[in-house]
């Protein structure tokens, strides 16, 4: 892709390859083999001479590591691309069944277990709505659910999925009151060893990452809004995010960058509150309870939006109103290019929901802050489960774009 074409200031992307940039030396071949993946994959197809150029190898590595891609069957050749003079060049392009991982996303309401290939396109799909999460329920879910997954496979391409990644809370146990759990059910999950206890259900190496941080490394990785920097909002039972700075998803110093969720709105009656409680599915669930509706009916995904009414306009408001003064107040440390919405609803609701942030946004005043625009995310309900799968993609074959929060085997 034309970096300009994409809107993107050149100086950004040149920090992205940079970061790519290989080397001849047969010691880093390993580095060499990932910067090219990475390459191939960040822009969809290039050709040899073009990943040469990019990566400042010299034609003669770049040709020997294309063709150790191609034999691992990573990457496919492409239809030529016939020039003005000269041989056609040959585009590369990653294969789909290259490689396989599996991600497991544990939320507050739900846990999810998806096979996703190596385009991150998702294969299956194995879900369980709860109450609250429970460990063994949790357990027993994943001992269920990855057999019939990797069934979907056939045989020859049963050894290529490459691990099992995680997504879940930061400090899951924390939120039992808000998701009314019974005292001390949540506890199991305080000093949980998450790597350790999947390792009884599964053969496959595991890595863990915070959910809302995995889904804005789905949008990030996988995403098409070709935003080099921009803040991530994911609206799940409660909001979460991320922030992703010159292409890179921002872990920060204790891993814990981008918790927007805590960020203070004001309350239109006076005072503030955060922002999870104004933009969170969990407000729209108590609503509906309150009118004698089935809280679990969001999470089972038996119920259509349209069956809330009066309800859906009213959450779609409040949570609106907090999103844009978040923004408002994220533009005041870093001058984003873009806010970025996504959750755990429709494509319809999403765009509504966007709409409505930037409409609440104009509202606000912004004197001294750059303009930034408000978008809907690219990958959608299923960005933490494509968050968590890429874990392993990054263990095995791409270069680490540190974000995750580990890890183990």
């Amino acid at each position: 892709m034309d970096k300009s074409a994409a809107g993107h200031p050149d100086n950004s992307f040149d920090a992205l390859e940079s970061r790519m940039r290989g080397s001849n030396q047969s010691g880093l071949r390993a580095h060499n083999k990932r910067a090219v993946l990475s390459l191939i994959r960040r822009n969809g197809r290039l050709a040899k001479a073009e990943i040469a150029r990019r990566t400042g190898l010299s034609p003669q590595t770049a040709s020997v590591i294309m063709r150790s891609l191609e034999a691992e069957e990573l990457v496919l050749r492409d239809q030529p691309q016939r020039g003005r003079v000269g041989q056609p060049s040959i585009p590369m392009r990653l294969n789909p069944d290259g490689a396989f991982s599996l991600g497991l996303k544990i939320g507050r309401r739900s846990v999810d277990l998806v096979l996703m290939d190596f385009v991150g396109r998702i294969r299956g799909h194995e879900r369980l709505a709860y109450p609250f999460p429970q460990v063994r329920e949790v357990l027993d879910f994943v001992a269920e659910a990855e057999p019939k997954l990797r069934a979907l496979l056939p045989a020859r391409l049963a050894g290529r999925i490459m691990g099992l990644g995680v997504a879940l809370p930061y400090e899951l146990w924390s939120w039992a009151d808000e998701i009314a759990a019974p005292r001390g059910a949540m506890e199991e999950w305080r000093d949980l060893d998450v790597p350790r206890v999947l390792a009884g259900v599964t053969d496959l190496s595991v890595n863990v990452a915070n959910d809302a941080t995995a889904a804005c490394a789905a949008e990030n990785v996988f995403g098409s809004g070709h935003s080099a920097d921009f803040v991530y909002f994911f609206v799940g039972a409660f909001i979460g995010g991320g922030i992703v700075m010159n292409g890179d998803l921002v872990s920060g110093r204790l891993g814990n960058a981008g918790a927007v969720g805590s960020m203070p709105v004001p309350r239109e009656e006076g005072g503030s509150a955060q922002l999870i409680n104004f933009a969170s599915l969990h407000l729209l669930e108590k609503m509906y309870g309150a009118e004698g509706g089935d809280v679990l009916a969001l999470w089972r995904g038996d119920i259509s939006w349209e069956s809330f009414g009066p309800l859906r306009d009213r959450w779609l408001d409040r949570a609106a109103y907090g999103l844009a003064h978040a923004i408002a107040a994220s533009c005041s440390l870093y001058d984003f290019e873009s806010a970025v919405i996504d959750g755990r609803f429709p494509a319809s609701v999403r765009e509504d929901l966007v709409a409505r942030t930037a409409a609440a946004l104009e509202q606000i005043n912004r004197q001294g802050l750059s303009p930034i625009s408000v978008r809907p995310g690219s990958i959608g309900i299923d960005a933490r489960e494509i968050g968590s799968a890429s874990l392993p993609f990054f263990a095995h074959y791409l270069l680490d774009h540190q974000v995750f929060l580990t890890d183990a085997e």
